[in-house]
């Protein structure tokens, strides 16, 4: 009784510990879903203007952030979520400078 007592034991112990790697494949996985969502590459050169549209709807200099969001889109292939900031989910949008090293992309 005891023998088996220590292999019921055992057996438990290995089966929750093989469930942790599968657990971690899953949630890395959850994680890729979300990266590639707005990665560089993320998009499609046809998405580009609904999502520049996204991004620059509460800008006050909606025609400049469109034309400059577009551009840098077509380059990256990518538009960072929200309004403003984000842009280290796309480095190639967040490290696009101009001559005078500021930002390129709204």
């Amino acid at each position: 009784m005891a023998k088996f007592l220590a292999f019921l034991l055992l057996a438990l112990v290995v089966i929750s510990v093989m469930q942790i790697p599968i657990m971690a494949s899953q949630e890395d996985i959850q994680l890729n879903k979300r990266q590639s969502r707005y990665g560089s590459g993320s998009l499609k050169g046809f998405q580009c203007p609904s999502q520049c549209s996204r991004r620059c709807g509460r800008t006050q200099y909606h025609k400049p952030c469109m034309f400059f969001c577009q551009k840098c889109c077509r380059k990256c292939l990518c538009v960072p979520p929200g309004f403003y900031g984000n842009k280290a989910v796309c480095p190639c949008y967040n490290n696009w400078k101009t001559k005078e090293g500021g930002p390129k992309c709204p």
